[in-house]
């Protein structure tokens, strides 16, 4: 039992912090003898010297599991500082890489950027050509698998177009009706796509109010004032615009008839510029959707906004950069309202707002909605009253008084205006079929030279803008495979 005993006495360091040594006071001394033996210390002495020799050796036990204890412990501590330093050196050289790599993408896209602008074709007519081509082609299959994967809705509007062009063409009490739809179809159909000319493109577009709208509602003023009525006869109006047999000249058009002679071609221009707004929507939209990186040749003006509000010092801006906060400040907060007022006014920068709207995710309706009511309604009648004001009998005649007036060159400049209104007077009192001679004119000379000058930019941009897209496409593709 005493041998028993005595094999517990030993209580390790690793179970507990402080050594609790047994008392062995209380021992014999045969007992202390014999723990002294089998623990390989000398068992000669007095009671009291083995019991000194047992409560050293058991101190030193103790002292020695402590140092045991501390080294595991040093270990352990050691091991995890050298695993945090390891996990924040390889935490830098990755943020360092990765730091590395966008300042290389930045270069290289700011490279490409600077040779997409040299593929013009006044600078490099062939590759132009070639981009230019090569673009349409991806663009015309992209089209055919998009027809293809909606099948059933195109062979749904093949069969009804199919329907129509069967009643088309089957005589009937029904073609004074088809005859008058074909009729409008085609006037408001011509209208829209002057409207999306004007400003598809990112503000590159032709200026069909310029062109076409603008002159257009100019001749139905002068014809109103000068036969005084608006009640054209149709045919041959609106193709020829003259006046009607019934005598109404003490009768004089008020304005608003004359606004709503041109109304419907109006809206339908303001309809389509708002079809022409919708690319930069989708794009902003569908890169934000999407989370990949976007030229910054398309973003670098919403970036530049973006940039100059979050530094708080618009004081210290521009104007032109205070107006294009102004307007991402007013998409954002006013939401519909203010889109449509944004669109209500001759606004250059409503690109921008185009964009903020598609970054900001805002519901297609709601965008397209207001730019429909502000161009198509509210900007469209701002611009009529304009330019029938202007072009008033009595405002006309103020205008060429004061063109007369000019030193020197007033009466040579006076003189072929004058010739210009009055032809355009009497082109209202001629009957239909009748053959006029046409006599030359500088003002209309050099008023077409300048339309087909603007036509054949507009046309040359085109090809300029989708050479330049092929090589955007291309340079995006090579730096996926540098990513990768």
């Amino acid at each position: 039992a005493t041998r028993g005993r005595s094999s517990n006495h030993v209580v390790t360091s690793d179970q507990n912090d402080t050594f609790a040594a047994p008392k062995y006071a209380s021992k014999t001394v045969a007992w202390l003898r014999k723990e002294l033996r089998s623990r390989g210390l000398s068992a000669t002495g007095l009671k009291v010297d083995l019991v000194a020799r047992l409560e050293a050796a058991d101190e030193k036990m103790s002292s020695s599991g402590n140092d045991v204890h501390v080294r595991r412990t040093q270990l352990v501590d050691g091991e995890a500082n050298k695993s945090q330093q390891e996990n924040s050196a390889n935490a830098g050289s990755e943020k360092s890489r990765t730091a590395d790599t966008d300042v290389a993408l930045k270069r290289q896209r700011e490279m490409d950027r600077l040779e997409r602008e040299r593929i013009v074709l006044w600078r490099q007519p062939i590759t132009t050509i070639q981009y230019f081509i090569l673009e349409t082609a991806i663009l015309f299959h992209g089209y055919l698998l998009r027809l293809w994967q909606n099948k059933g809705k195109v062979l749904i509007c093949l069969v009804l177009t199919l329907q129509l062009v069967w009643l088309y063409h089957t005589p009937g009490a029904h073609q004074q009706y088809v005859v008058f739809m074909e009729k409008k179809l085609h006037w408001c159909a011509y209208w829209v796509f002057l409207g999306i000319l004007s400003s598809v493109g990112l503000g590159t577009g032709l200026h069909t109010f310029l062109l076409y709208l603008g002159p257009h509602i100019a001749q139905v003023t002068m014809a109103a004032y000068e036969c005084s009525s608006v009640n054209f006869p149709e045919p041959p109006y609106p193709d020829q615009i003259i006046c009607p047999d019934i005598d109404e000249t003490d009768v004089t058009p008020s304005i608003w008839a004359i606004i709503a002679k041109v109304r419907l071609e109006a809206c339908m221009w303001g309809i389509g510029t708002a079809i022409g707004e919708l690319p930069p929507y989708f794009m902003a939209r569908a890169a934000r959707l999407s989370g990949d990186d976007v030229d910054d040749e398309e973003f670098e003006e919403f970036e530049e906004v973006q940039q100059a509000r979050s530094a708080g010092n618009l004081a210290q801006q521009d104007w032109s950069t205070r107006a294009k906060v102004a307007v991402t400040k007013l998409v954002e907060r006013v939401g519909f309202l203010g889109i449509m007022a944004c669109a209500s006014i001759p606004n250059p920068l409503f690109d921008l707002a185009g964009v903020t709207c598609g970054y900001l995710l805002v519901p297609f309706w709601t965008f397209f909605g207001a730019t429909c009511i502000g161009k198509a309604v509210i900007k469209m009648h701002i611009q009529k009253l304009f330019i029938i004001t202007i072009f008033s009998e009595h405002h006309i005649e103020t205008i060429v008084n004061l063109i007369g007036q000019l030193p020197k060159v007033g009466p040579s400049l006076q003189a072929p205006f004058q010739d210009f209104l009055e032809k355009q007077k009497k082109k209202f009192h001629i009957k239909p079929g009748t053959n006029v001679p046409t006599e030359p004119n500088w003002l209309s000379y050099i008023f077409e030279k300048v339309l087909l000058l603007m036509v054949a930019y507009f046309i040359l941009s085109i090809v300029n803008s989708m050479a330049q897209s092929y090589h955007k496409r291309r340079a995006k593709e090579q730096l996926g495979k540098q990513r990768v």
